[in-house]
């Protein structure tokens, strides 16, 4: 099952990356998506909105070692 998909790194802000969509699978909806890595990449901070990304909601995602 592919959860993300469609992100391509920001051009203004190379530390975002934006642009594709993320689906909730709970729900089976999909939204537009923000990622930024935080710490280096160890983990990532996820933002899944609909229209602008203040009516959303960011989860941190953590690598497992």
């Amino acid at each position: 099952m592919t959860i993300i998909k469609g992100v391509k790194q920001n051009a203004s802000s190379p530390e975002r990356w934006d642009g594709g969509e993320i689906l909730d699978p709970n729900k089976g909806k999909t939204y537009k998506v923000r990622i930024t890595p935080v710490d280096g990449g160890k983990t990532l901070e996820v933002r899944g909105y609909v229209g602008a990304p203040l009516l959303g909601r960011t989860q941190t995602w953590s690598r497992v070692e």
